[in-house]
């Protein structure tokens, strides 16, 4: 079966194919604009995703050596994200899918993510505890078996992938903030400042990273402007280690809870390299089966949307044309 995926939920227009488990093509445009105001725009996303998604989609047909006409199915993500940009993705999808008389399906865009990393890395079995963090979302989920979700824990405030945004923007380091508060914090000691680690209390698996921001500004407000500039990268390789902590700290939590002996990696936070190097070695040092995803399927892509319409629409299951985008949608 050979699906088209289309995802178009923040500010990255993609359209990708995918045969099985197979990728033929993933072709993702990120939008450049939004780094001017330190954040994504919502109504120039969608503008842009109305501008580029149907030529991205001409090119990664193209890329995959088929047509239109030689695709069996199509997904589109629904939810969650900018109610403008879904909307754009899933108009072209259900207008595809009526011209061409073919199948197709709303996907979830966090199960998306999950499953991407699950279809590379068919060996780790069920039950297994997979970690979300993106901009927009930091879950802990409990996947028992296919296509089965149980949410164990949550943030309560910001996303971890917001929270590097918003502490690159305290130290005037740009957007997006993960990529500039890595570059930045190569070069400190992560244990030049002890930023606070929240909820840490035994059987609580929720996160909070607003603390952890607020200190760093709270930090940072405390030095004259050249300490400022002189400890930038201290503060940055401090605060990226407080995430990371966190992070891996609720992730054992969940497993020793769960009985898991899997963990699974999804989201755009996982492309840093650090926290890529802490989860394998203490992961590899207590004996638990870890799965990363490649660095350019943890952020936003239509393959892992196609990879998870495919595993609905071979069960028997479509979506209808009364589908309406969700931007609240949980998983």
């Amino acid at each position: 079966m050979r699906i088209l995926g289309i995802e178009t939920s923040c500010d990255e227009t993609s359209a990708a194919v995918v045969e099985e488990a197979r990728i033929l093509s993933n072709v993702i445009a990120t939008q450049k604009i939004h780094a001017q105001y330190g954040g994504v725009v919502p109504e120039f996303a969608s503008r842009a995703h109305m501008r580029q998604l149907p030529g991205i989609i001409r090119v990664a047909l193209s890329q995959a050596h088929t047509t239109l006409d030689g695709l069996d199915g199509l997904a589109v993500t629904y939810g969650p994200g900018l109610a403008g940009s879904l909307l754009v993705g899933l108009m072209v999808c259900k207008t595809l899918a009526l011209s061409l008389h073919k199948p197709w399906v709303g996907v979830n865009h966090i199960e998306g993510h999950i499953l991407a990393t699950a279809a590379e890395n068919a060996h780790m079995g069920y039950p297994y505890i997979a970690l979300v963090a993106s901009g927009g979302h930091t879950l802990l989920v409990r996947v028992p078996a296919p296509l089965q979700y149980e949410i164990v824990g949550r943030t309560i405030d910001d996303a971890a992938g917001e929270a590097f945004d918003k502490v690159a923007k305290v130290l005037g380091l740009g957007y997006p903030g993960g990529p500039a508060i890595e570059r930045v914090a190569a070069t400190g000691d992560p244990e030049a400042i002890v930023f606070p680690r929240a909820l840490r209390e035994s059987g609580n698996l929720d996160f909070s990273f607003s603390g952890l921001k607020t200190a760093v500004l709270y930090y940072t407000q405390s030095l004259t402007p050249g300490e400022a500039v002189r400890q930038s990268a201290d503060v940055a390789a401090s605060f990226q280690k407080a995430v990371i902590d966190v992070l891996f700290h609720k992730s054992l939590a969940a497993l020793q809870k769960y009985r898991c002996e899997s963990l699974v990696l999804a989201g755009g936070v996982m492309r840093n390299q650090p926290l890529r190097a802490h989860f394998s070695q203490a992961c590899h040092k207590r004996g638990i089966r870890l799965a990363i995803p490649a660095p350019e399927m943890c952020t936003d892509n239509a393959a892992m949307i196609a990879h998870a319409g495919y595993l609905h629409l071979v069960r028997g299951e479509q979506s209808d044309f009364t589908l309406e985008v969700a931007p609240n949608l949980s998983l």
